[in-house]
């Protein structure tokens, strides 16, 4: 009886400890996988259906992205994609999803205003910051003055040259307002470990109708 106890404990201690070594190795798989997934499979008539879903715009309920936060968001996969965004020049592709909950950020960039439309006013979207680069908006931390921002509803691209980029506290509401005459697209994640936050803006430069070649940057 020690002996089998003696084992399981060490298997126990060995679980945990691979758990904690992994941990963010694949959290940050999960997202990417749980991205790309709605990514790909995104579709006009779920554009249309996500748009009509009721979501939440309270910034005071959003967390510090977990394991368990991204678990659950897997299991249920149905976080109301309605867009995509890519900056090529970060090799960032991931879907817009309306609303800013822990099930959204879990899986792509979120709305920060209800009734945003793209192409007009400031459309506001907001990340977590994951230590993977390549997961969620981290990658923005590397765009520059003068790089391209292209975001889709499936109808119409827009492109977005990028004019800002600047670190600010976490109740600089500016950045998010609507500036009058200008159409803009405002990018925000975390800096300094959440003590502050990244903004990147860009100014809208184009429109074009959605087809396959308007629509390979995302792809």
């Amino acid at each position: 009886m020690k002996k089998f106890l003696k084992i399981f404990v060490t298997v126990a201690l060995l679980l945990v400890a691979l758990a904690l070594i992994f941990n963010e190795p694949l959290k940050s798989y999960c997202v990417k996988y749980l991205a790309q997934d709605r990514l790909t499979k995104l579709t006009k008539d779920q554009v249309r259906q996500n748009n009509l879903r009721s979501v939440s715009y309270d910034f005071k309920k959003v967390k510090p992205i977990s394991s368990k936060q991204v678990l659950k968001a897997s299991v249920q996969n149905n976080a109301p994609a309605i867009g995509k965004i890519a900056v090529p020049s970060v090799k960032l592709k991931l879907p817009i999803v309306k609303g800013i909950d822990d099930n959204a950020l879990s899986t792509g960039a979120g709305t920060m205003k209800p009734d945003e439309k793209m192409g007009k006013g400031n459309y506001a979207l907001a990340g977590h910051y994951m230590t993977d680069k390549g997961a969620l908006l981290s990658p923005i931390v590397d765009v520059q003055l003068d790089d391209l921002i292209y975001i889709t509803d499936l109808k119409s691209v827009y492109t977005y040259k990028v004019t800002l980029k600047k670190r600010i506290a976490p109740d600089a509401v500016w950045t998010i307002n609507d500036q009058k005459g200008r159409k803009l697209i405002s990018l925000i994640t975390c800096a300094d470990g959440g003590a502050n936050r990244w903004v990147i803006q860009g100014n809208l430069v184009r429109s074009r109708v959605a087809n396959r070649a308007t629509l390979a940057v995302f792809g």
